[in-house]
């Protein structure tokens, strides 16, 4: 069999290639653009973990390959280094460093000092956690309590808002979890972001569709009141079931103004089932946190009058193939797939787990709360009915 011949990539492909990425393309896709299969993509992209290298721009400072070609003519006629120096109006140390780096008077060659000169300036620069101690420690801590890098970055600027040496963007924690080269943060560190990937994939990546049922007497969201949607008013709550293997299922509920989850353990689909199970936790919330419950078109809540009856909270139904119109509890179910991964049989955990699952996600900062987090915001309503 013929060995196909070994690409390489120019870079005006690279940059195709990193735009493709960007906007979400796998590797596979990417690949047949050029005729390539998604190990020779991946061999472009896996260098820097997916994130997108900046573009290389020569500093105004360094020499130019025609300023080292006037050095290398200079050297040639006999100039002394501080003649070349005068003619270029640059310091004379400047060309003695270039000159004597680069194989000195007699070896000196222009083409080869300018790609030497290159190549230098790929060595790899120290990032600010690899200066800061407790930036480490304190991102790591963060890291196996399954918060996220944005996370921790919005935390440490909340906490440290007048020292930015204990603050850090989100872009370079994943960079330090992705580019091992940097050899700051350990690799085993990446088991606990939500998404387990081997690089870091665009947000555009994936898209989530859900399927839809036919509910009787359903109300449309659009007949939702306006307090709902300002997201002012507390006691709002979104919900949907997740599933597992072996038909199992958790109800899961976010209340709109704080991000706040509950989850609620459900014995199968059926609508008897989840609605009783509803009403149980319902019930346990004050009836100023309990105004409303927002539900995508699932079967299972097709006995959602009795719901209403029982708990006197108005369910809204979205509109179909419409999961974005329930986004507060898209987000919390991606979170949860972190605890409770597809394809596991979730009837393994009791409810006193799910609750401290919920516990767990409530107390990690948000920033839509600017960084408070769920449960201190829920806790402030609390306390408000008080």
């Amino acid at each position: 069999m013929k060995q196909r011949r070994r690409i390489y990539y120019s870079a005006v492909q690279r940059a195709e290639i990193w735009d493709h990425w960007k906007r979400g393309e796998t590797m596979h896709a990417i690949g047949r653009l050029f005729d390539r299969g998604h190990s020779s993509i991946f061999s472009v992209l896996a260098p820097t973990g997916g994130i997108r290298p900046p573009p290389r721009v020569r500093s105004r400072l360094a020499l130019t390959l025609s300023e080292r070609e006037e050095i290398s003519r200079g050297l040639s006629c006999g100039l002394s280094l501080r003649a070349i120096a005068y003619g270029l109006k640059r310091a004379p140390s400047t060309i003695s460093r270039e000159v004597e780096r680069n194989g000195g008077g007699r070896l000196y060659r222009a083409a080869v000092s300018d790609r030497a000169a290159e190549d230098r300036a790929l060595r790899p620069k120290i990032c600010k956690l690899a200066m800061s101690p407790f930036l480490r420690r304190a991102i790591t801590n963060k890291l196996r309590l399954d918060w996220s890098p944005q996370q921790i970055a919005g935390w440490l600027k909340r906490t440290y808002p007048e020292d930015e040496r204990r603050c850090v963007s989100h872009e370079t924690i994943y960079k330090s979890l992705f580019i091992q080269a940097r050899g700051v943060l350990k690799k085993e560190l990446m088991e606990h972001l939500r998404a387990k990937h081997v690089i870091r994939r665009s947000r555009q990546a994936s898209l989530k569709n859900t399927g839809v049922g036919q509910i009787k007497d359903a109300v449309s969201i659009r007949e939702r009141p306006a307090s709902v949607e300002d997201r002012a008013v507390p006691g709002h709550w979104e919900g949907d079931l997740i599933g597992g293997s072996n038909n199992s299922y958790i109800a899961t509920l976010v209340e709109r103004h704080s991000r706040y989850v509950m989850l609620v353990k459900v014995q199968n689909k059926d609508t008897k089932g989840v609605v009783s199970a509803l009403i149980k936790q319902a019930r346990a919330l004050p009836r100023e946190l309990a105004r409303s419950l927002t539900w995508d078109r699932g079967k299972e809540l097709a006995d959602h009058r009795r719901f209403t009856l029982a708990t006197d909270i108005d369910v809204y139904f979205c509109d179909p193939q419409s999961p974005w119109q329930r986004g507060s509890n898209e987000n919390a179910n991606r979170l949860l797939r972190q605890y409770l991964p597809r394809g596991t049989d979730l009837t393994v955990h009791s409810q006193a787990r799910l609750n401290a699952i919920a516990r767990q996600l409530n107390e990690r900062p948000r920033k839509t709360l600017d960084y408070q987090s769920p449960a201190e915001r829920f806790g402030e309503c609390v306390a408000a009915i008080n």
